[in-house]
């Protein structure tokens, strides 16, 4: 029985380095570039973010200019005319962010999620006062769009621009 398996591992080993040795090389040439193409310049990584915004939803269109210092923003909407400074920022994921800073949102009500039940009914005026209303307007940067979530839901109740009733604004560079 002995002789048996040293046999059959003989052929099995066998099999395998002849299995592999089998394989047809494939040669891979370069291709050659005809003269009918180009070459593309390499984007750098940081793109403009300069130009005009502006939404087919509402009347709001935002004008972003570079300075010495980073950005400056003009924000016009049917209700408002707003400057400031805009600062772009890249989280860990790579996504681009866009800071209109220094525009006050319209409506704040606060993240109910951390609230005891007993804290919103006995204090709700001293609650009231302590909510203070963000400033500034994060927007998400993708290509030639700016992205800004308006308003939110039951559990963080929210109005950035309450003269566009779109939940997301879409401000597309023209």
């Amino acid at each position: 029985m002995n002789i048996k398996n040293k046999f059959l591992t003989v052929i099995i080993t066998i099999l395998f380095i002849t299995a592999c040795s089998d394989k047809q090389k494939t040669a891979t040439t370069p291709q050659e570039q005809t003269k009918n193409t180009a070459n593309l310049p390499v984007q750098k990584s940081s793109e403009s973010i300069e130009g005009i915004y502006s939404s087919d939803e509402c009347a709001l269109s935002v004008k972003i200019t570079k300075t010495k210092d980073g950005y400056a923003y003009f924000l016009e909407t049917s209700a408002r005319k707003v400057k400031g400074n805009a600062t772009v920022t890249k989280n860990e994921s790579g996504e681009k962010y866009v800071t209109l800073e220094g525009i006050q949102w319209d409506d704040y009500e606060g993240d109910i999620s951390n609230e005891d039940e007993t804290d919103s009914v006995s204090n709700q005026e001293k609650t009231a006062k302590e909510i203070e209303i963000p400033v500034g307007i994060d927007a998400s940067y993708v290509k030639d769009t700016l992205t800004i979530q308006n308003y939110g839901n039951s559990m963080n109740s929210y109005s950035k621009l309450s003269e566009c009733g779109a939940k997301y604004i879409r401000l597309i560079r023209k």
